[in-house]
């Protein structure tokens, strides 16, 4: 597997407020990484320091051997697409027309090209929006633009999809296809990174799991090796129930 990202010793801080500690570690092409943990744990700022959304405050995180920050925007998005947390437009767009801005990093002219057409058809397709492509974004359900906001940022066709919550506002049934979609690409090579609060999901599909508390990465390895009670409980202080399937898959119940 090609290495894409590597972090040294990254860390982020506001102010005086250390939010996220030293982060070393490396991600590959074709993983699908789920990182976990309780709120202000250091997930998001994680995610933004790989967008290249922050610079850290110390150590470097790299994106192909160049800070994630330094690269230049087109450049970067050609490469790398966000799906950040659903906000609604202001403005009267089409799905269709929120789903063709992702080509813009690869647009040569005014105009969209065939190849943009085909681009945004396909993930309008991938994400099962085609129906939903003529009406007006701002009147979609939140899960429905979430839906949409995916579509955008696979038309970019990039080689990384960084998700912040990519499950909120979606349904039981979307919620496993989105998984189902995602751990498909990254079999197809494509490096997923999703934060999530969803174990249960990460431990089902992501190929990694990251454990965050309190700004550290407190385990990092397969689901199956990162859920285990006594690190759970420790980080979200709840009861937690830990039980395995046949194939050893784990899974959790929460509470007394």
């Amino acid at each position: 597997m090609s290495s894409l990202f590597q972090l040294e010793n990254a860390s982020v801080k506001y102010g005086e407020a250390e939010v996220l500690k030293p982060v070393s570690l490396t991600v590959h092409a074709g993983e699908f990484i789920a990182i976990a943990g309780p709120n202000g744990a250091g997930k998001s700022t994680l995610l933004s320091l790989l967008a290249g959304l922050n610079a850290p405050s110390s150590g470097t995180c790299r994106f192909v051997n160049t800070p994630a920050h330094k690269w230049p925007r087109r450049d970067f998005a050609r490469r790398v697409a966000v799906v950040q947390q659903s906000e609604p437009s202001v403005f009267p767009f089409t799905a269709e027309e929120v789903v063709c801005m992702g080509r813009m990093p690869h647009r040569k002219g005014m105009y969209e090209s065939e190849e943009d057409h085909v681009a945004v058809a396909k993930a309008l397709d991938t994400t099962g929006m085609t129906a939903f492509a003529q009406r007006e974004f701002r009147t979609l359900s939140g899960g429905e633009k979430q839906r949409i906001l995916l579509a955008s940022a696979l038309a970019q066709s990039p080689e990384v999809l960084l998700l912040d919550e990519p499950a909120a506002h979606l349904d039981l049934q979307h919620q496993v296809q989105l998984h189902q979609l995602l751990r498909d690409l990254s079999r197809k090579g494509l490096l997923i990174v999703a934060v999530t609060h969803d174990l249960n999901l990460a431990a089902a599909y992501a190929t990694r799991l990251l454990l965050m508390h309190e700004g550290r990465i407190r385990a990092d390895g397969m689901p199956a090796s990162v859920l285990n009670s006594d690190l759970l409980q420790e980080v979200f202080h709840v009861h937690i129930e830990l039980h395995r399937r046949a194939s050893g898959q784990p899974w959790l119940l929460y509470g007394e």
